[in-house]
């Protein structure tokens, strides 16, 4: 319930606007009570993470490991979309620790997805390559997409609507003159030419070791 509370809190505001005092105001508790539960706010948002993250699914089992990691990425955005204000903190606060003093809820879509390529038969290096690239691509999109933000939604043209006519002309030209297209974006598409590409170019590069052959006993 107290991380749910607080998740609903940075989802109409803000990270930076959570507080102890504004959690226990939502949750109608002394904020005092609440470090029982969270020692500071760092280990709130650490939670929030852990939260978020754990509804990230993954089926290590799936026999098509390309799929799958499509699925991930799907499941990874729509998250995104549905919390945009705690992308930046999925992306950047789990950088704050070392890998394995992190709750363990945010590794658990690292350690599924090493099950789900290492049973396709990836050695684990090239199993966490894949993870790497994945990730990589999937934070970089949902940063993009959620900062695709409308100045000013009554305006005529895209370049007003966009705030691009505050760019010096001289400066930007080309910025200026993709206007339509910034404002047409559609993220689910670009998502799936993005996983085209990234799995197109993980299977050119990176090959399952061949299964360890069977002797009869």
């Amino acid at each position: 319930m107290m991380l749910a509370a607080a998740l609903e809190i940075i989802d109409c505001d803000s990270v930076e606007r959570l507080s102890m005092r504004r959690l226990g105001d939502r949750l109608g508790r002394d904020p005092a009570a609440l470090y029982r539960h969270a020692d500071n706010k760092a280990a709130l948002l650490d939670g929030v993470t852990e939260f978020v993250l754990g509804q990230l699914t993954v089926d290590a089992a799936d026999p098509d490991w390309r799929h799958q990691l499509r699925m991930v990425a799907r499941d990874f955005r729509r998250l995104a979309m549905a919390h945009p204000h705690v992308v930046p903190l999925l992306v950047t606060h789990p950088l704050a620790t070392p890998l394995g003093l992190r709750p363990p809820g945010t590794l658990r879509p690292l350690e599924h997805i090493l099950d789900l390529l290492t049973r396709a038969d990836f050695s684990g290096i090239d199993a966490l390559r894949i993870y790497r690239a994945l990730f990589g691509f999937l934070y970089g999109h949902a940063l993009d997409e959620v900062q695709e933000i409308v100045d000013r939604p009554e305006e005529a043209t895209d370049l007003l609507r966009l705030g691009l006519h505050h760019l010096p002309i001289g400066e930007f030209p080309l910025l200026r003159g993709l206007a339509s297209q910034l404002a047409a974006y559609d993220g689910g598409t670009e998502l799936e030419r993005g996983l085209d590409a990234l799995l197109a170019g993980l299977d050119a590069t990176l090959t399952p070791v061949a299964p360890r052959q069977q002797f009869p006993g």
